[in-house]
């Protein structure tokens, strides 16, 4: 018997590991005839300290995000999946991707790049992707390679993808 899922969350971040997940997501959801959802989780944790706090830079990022996350929806389209949406969430990303979305969205897998964006974060409060896999109350696929199944440098992870 093979597993089907029916509604796969991935987050996103502009990061290659990213990119490489959604890849793999897209291929997924068609073959399981799955609705696909991104998400692109903002840590305003991370802005709350700084004392000249604007809104203007969560509106900035909320508006690449939005760009980056259409591209993604435009290209998931082009290849043949019609039921994909987004969100844009604003929080703890740990656990919005953990645990927010999957019980909201009734998520039955998770799929998510092996790293993203922030090596400082990662190493000082640990990673969203390890913390996903542990916390997580769905399954977790955590991508490491492409869809080639070549495994990518750990030092291409950590870069952001155009």
């Amino acid at each position: 018997m093979l597993q089907e899922y029916r509604n796969i969350l991935v987050p996103v971040d502009g990061s290659y590991g990213a990119e490489l997940a959604f890849e793999k997501a897209v291929a997924i959801a068609k073959r399981n005839e799955s609705h696909l959802h991104l998400v692109h989780a903002i840590d305003t944790r991370a802005y709350q300290d700084v004392s000249s706090f604007d809104n203007s830079i969560v509106d900035e990022i909320t508006d690449k995000s939005k760009k980056r996350l259409e591209k993604y929806v435009q290209t998931a389209h082009e290849a043949g999946l019609e039921d994909i949406d987004y969100s844009i969430e604003y929080g703890a990303p740990k656990t919005i991707i953990a645990k927010d979305l999957p019980h909201e969205l009734n998520v039955d897998l998770i799929i998510m790049g092996a790293t993203g964006l922030n090596a400082v974060a990662r190493l000082l409060i640990g990673s969203v992707t390890e913390y996903v896999t542990r916390s997580a109350t769905c399954d977790v696929l955590v991508v490491k390679t492409n869809l080639k199944n070549e495994l990518i440098p750990e030092r291409q992870l950590g870069k952001q993808s155009n």
